[in-house]
């Protein structure tokens, strides 16, 4: 059985437009980074989640001003042997940088884990305001051994 230590946690959260909910907060304690996949809406959504773990953002569609100027479009980086690539839209990602085994991205509102080709292709889904019928939801990833395992934390209201 594996040691909590040999196992990374990473919170994923999107579309926050503006509002960071108690109950997003809480699902994320506890993780070692946290990724925002966009339409972050203002810098205090980032502050706060920085007040839980390191923060890698980007910028959404919906992300404008200058503090939203020093996020980039896309992120790439690896985390326990995990090489990740973050877009805020996945229509703009075309192909799949070589390399990578989990694609982070948001926009849709529409949370979904799923694998093609060996690559984890993860939604946290809307964490901001309700859109339709939607849920509202965060994500969190496992990483271990090379591996990525996501979770939808579907958030109680």
């Amino acid at each position: 059985m594996a040691r909590r230590r040999d196992i990374t946690r990473i919170g994923v959260i999107s579309d926050t437009h503006g509002l960071l909910r108690p109950e997003a907060l809480r699902a994320l304690r506890g993780v070692d980074l946290i990724v925002h996949a966009g339409d972050v809406g203002t810098p205090d959504v980032l502050d706060g989640l920085r007040a839980i773990a390191p923060v890698v953002a980007v910028r959404g569609n919906n992300d404008r001003g200058a503090w939203a100027r020093v996020l980039r479009r896309t992120e790439t980086f690896a985390c326990a042997g995990v090489r990740m690539h973050v877009v805020h839209d996945l229509k703009e990602l075309g192909r799949v940088p070589a390399g990578i085994r989990a694609v982070i991205a948001g926009h849709s509102h529409r949370p979904a884990a799923t694998t093609r080709d060996g690559v984890l292709f993860l939604n946290p889904g809307n964490a901001g305001p309700r859109r339709f019928t939607l849920p509202i939801s965060v994500a969190t990833l496992s990483l271990r051994d090379g591996r990525a395992r996501a979770r939808i934390v579907t958030l109680p209201l």
